[in-house]
């Protein structure tokens, strides 16, 4: 036999992995738009502003006040006085943590610098006021 005639071939023995790279584009591209529309939270009216937007560096603390005057630290409910024990454990464990107050617009300011001196006798120094960023009616 010569160089031009019997090459003997054999069974592939590479995988394919063409169908497995798109299948998983495809689920990238399905959990990039679900996942927004995934995030619950407790539904405040925040009161409008023309601040500009802080910085954030690290995650979160968020404390909500909702119009029906109940207080949760992110997604988890607490008393006044529970708020003012949880924030001075976290205060102990990081010294610099930043909180952050939503309060719906609705509710009594009194009880709103109630919560605000709960965090601050926490020992919290830095508490900032959550808005929201829209054109104010003159």
């Amino acid at each position: 036999m010569g160089i031009t005639g019997s090459k003997q071939y054999g069974a592939m023995s590479e995988i394919n992995v063409t169908p497995f790279v798109d299948v998983m584009l495809v689920l990238l591209i399905i959990f990039m738009v679900t996942a927004p529309m995934m995030q619950q939270g407790v539904d405040v009216d925040l009161p409008k502003t023309k601040a500009a937007a802080i910085k954030i560096s690290e995650e979160r603390l968020i404390v909500t006040v909702t119009k029906t005057q109940n207080v949760y630290i992110n997604k988890t409910a607490f008393s006044v006085k529970a708020l003012q024990q949880k924030l001075t454990k976290i205060r102990e464990a990081n010294p610099t943590r930043e909180v952050f107050l939503r309060a719906d617009k609705n509710v009594p300011y009194g009880f709103v610098v109630q919560v605000m001196a709960a965090i601050k006798e926490a020992g919290i120094a830095k508490l900032g006021m959550v808005t929201d960023v829209s054109e104010i009616d003159d």
